[in-house]
């Protein structure tokens, strides 16, 4: 089969080949600036454990926080500090892409990633799989740092984003405000049971990857998650959702599970991830060997 267009956000392929057949998995455009640095769920729950295993229960002696409104959402630099200064973690939860800080009293901080936040703990590595252009040799704190919190036992905390497309608010209850109360089920938290999912697919008329990355319809699953899921399903990502069988449902759904819950258990670690995933074929890598079977990176167009 030869597709000869596509919509601009799939201009790469994978094209699995064996002596029969041919399977073309269409991929996101790995020259989108900023697509792969995005962090998706496994990336922002890794952050969260590490907030929880090392925080928790420490009290905030100082807080700095970044004079930019883009990012810092709602309050002056000096409100937000006099917010957190004294206050004591009591947990870090998450929801999809969003993660904040339970304090002894609200208000609670709070922070939607975007595209390249993520968490630094001095002295931690919080995740080899994360793509905030903030390196570990770099000065801290780091110039892109937008809260900067140092605990009572000299420990200290870092949220940093450099393409200013994170999001960091005070919220006084942040699950029944925006945006964390607009989101869907979590995807790894709230897994949504074969019925449920089959019925809520049945009228969209949307394709399936998109779908999924809808966060109003399921929380925290971003490109390569998706991509992902898809693969390992065997789902065309341009299928329209309401057009899948309910075997092809359970299959997705099972997928979903087991990527998202092999991803955190590794703490989104790529370099631990099973050598036959799509992850390690994508944004431009080499073609290489899965199973035995060849595969190809092609750009679609070409094809």
């Amino acid at each position: 089969e030869c597709f000869k267009t596509l919509p601009p956000m799939h201009k790469y392929a994978l094209v699995i080949q064996t002596s029969t057949c041919s399977r073309t998995l269409f991929l996101s455009n790995p020259e989108r600036k900023g697509e792969r640095e995005m962090p998706e769920l496994p990336e922002v729950e890794a952050a969260r454990r590490a907030v929880e295993d090392h925080c928790v229960g420490k009290r905030i002696r100082r807080a700095v926080v970044a004079d930019d409104p883009k990012v810092v959402e709602g309050s002056s630099p000096s409100e937000f500090e006099a917010a957190l200064i004294g206050k004591t973690i009591l947990g870090a939860l998450r929801k999809g892409k969003n993660l904040w800080l339970r304090l002894d009293s609200p208000p609670f901080p709070s922070f939607q990633f975007g595209m390249t936040g993520a968490i630094h703990i001095k002295g931690v590595e919080v995740t080899k799989y994360k793509r905030s252009a903030v390196k570990s040799e770099d000065e801290w704190p780091s110039k892109y740092s937008k809260v900067f919190l140092e605990l009572h036992d000299g420990l200290e905390l870092s949220f940093t984003d450099k393409r200013r497309f994170a999001r960091v608010r005070l919220l006084q209850d942040p699950e029944s405000m925006p945006p964390i109360s607009e989101l869907g089920p979590d995807a790894l938290l709230e897994p949504m049971e074969l019925d449920e999912f089959v019925e809520s697919l049945s009228n969209k008329k949307t394709p399936i990857k998109a779908l999924l990355l809808d966060q109003s319809y399921i929380a925290g699953i971003g490109n390569w998650v998706a991509d992902e899921v898809l693969y390992h399903a065997r789902i065309h990502p341009l299928q329209i959702a309401a057009s899948l069988s309910r075997e092809k449902c359970e299959v997705l759904l099972k997928c979903i599970k087991e990527v998202i819950h092999f991803a955190v258990e590794v703490d989104a670690d790529c370099s631990r991830f099973p050598v036959e995933w799509l992850f390690h074929f994508r944004w431009g890598k080499k073609s290489g060997k899965i199973n035995g079977k060849i595969a190809v990176l092609h750009n679609s167009l070409d094809i």
